[in-house]
């Protein structure tokens, strides 16, 4: 059995794509596919009109520019800020000199409307939220060229998820080659973040549903 069949998706940068349709449809398998954490059994993903081999240093340089934020927050360490270090012992990063940045951190944080002290609480005290916002801010300081986004507001109040939209679309801007790829099951969220529309069913693409933003 196919999950996933006939995508021809391709991301621009300086643009928002919106992944959209109903639970199943294989919406998050398409970010794992775009991000190369399965293996696929046809088909290629390519990076400036490339294609990211399955061997030597491809996959994890592919993964340090193409980052993949999930909806379920993974471990965080023993307190809040060990999870935003944590990356930077990856050679991937050692190799290119990305070192963590403490006051870039905060001051992330800070457009996310939250206070520096959150990153000194015991993790296992941190809320959904709060994990969801982390792994955010762990995302934006690995410097990445597109974010992979599985519903990144979902845990969020509606005045934080504001605050998060509007930094992730700074972060955007900030630079002509990033872009993101945002799943979101939020009809006004989609009309305020995207520049156009993906849909899928039953993992195809849906084009009646498609469309620009």
């Amino acid at each position: 059995r196919w999950l996933l069949r006939d995508i021809d998706l391709s991301v621009h940068a300086g643009e928002t794509v919106a992944l959209v349709g109903p639970s199943g449809s294989g919406k998050t398998l398409v970010l794992r596919a775009l991000a190369r954490l399965d293996p696929h059994d046809a088909g290629t993903v390519l990076w400036r009109g490339a294609p990211v081999a399955d061997d030597g240093g491809d996959i994890p340089a592919h993964r340090a520019r193409v980052h993949l934020v999930t909806q379920r927050p993974a471990a965080l360490g023993a307190i809040a800020e060990d999870a935003l270090r944590r990356p930077f012992a990856l050679a991937v990063h050692a190799r290119a000199g990305r070192r963590y940045d403490g006051d870039a951190a905060r001051r992330q944080l800070a457009q996310f409307g939250r206070d520096a002290a959150l990153l000194a609480r015991p993790s296992r005290d941190l809320s959904g939220g709060e994990r969801q916002l982390l792994c955010l801010l762990r995302a934006l300081l690995v410097e990445p060229s597109v974010l992979l986004l599985d519903e990144p507001t979902a845990a969020l109040d509606p005045d934080t998820a504001g605050a998060v939209e509007a930094a992730l679309r700074a972060w955007r801007d900030a630079a002509p080659s990033r872009a993101l790829v945002w799943v979101s099951h939020d009809p006004a969220q989609r009309r305020r973040v995207a520049d156009r529309v993906v849909a899928l069913r039953d993992g195809r693409p849906d084009a009646a549903a498609s469309s620009a933003a």
